[in-house]
C-alpha cells in the first residue's frame, strides 16, 4: 500500500480537473479526496495499491484535456487520516 499527498499547479480549476482526477482514482481502485485550492491549485489525497498510486500521480502529469498542469509536488503521506475507503471531492480551501 502507498499514501501520497499532490498538490498539482497549473491552469487546473474550471477544467473538469477534480471530476476527471476522482473517476480515474475511482477507476484505479483508490481511496482519498481532491479539492481546490483558495490559490488556484488542486490538492489530492490518494491511498491504496502502489501501482495504482503510481499511475495516478503520472495521470496528474496532464490531467484531463482542458488542463494545462506546470507542476505536480508529490509528498509521502505515512500516515493518512481519516482513511476512508472510498474517493471523494471535498470542499475548497
Amino acid at each position: 500500500m502507498a499514501a501520497n499527498r499532490l498538490l498539482i499547479e497549473g491552469l487546473v480549476q474550471g477544467v473538469g480537473y477534480r471530476y476527471a482526477f476522482a473517476e480515474r482514482a475511482t477507476a484505479l481502485g483508490l481511496a482519498g479526496w481532491v479539492r481546490n485550492r483558495a490559490n488556484g491549485a488542486v490538492e489530492a489525497s490518494v491511498h491504496g495499491p502502489a501501482e495504482a498510486v503510481q499511475a495516478i500521480i503520472a495521470w496528474a502529469q496532464q490531467g484531463p484535456d482542458a488542463a494545462r498542469v506546470r507542476h505536480v509536488a508529490v509528498l509521502d503521506e505515512a500516515d493518512p487520516a481519516p482513511r476512508a475507503d472510498r474517493f471523494e471531492i471535498r470542499p475548497t480551501v
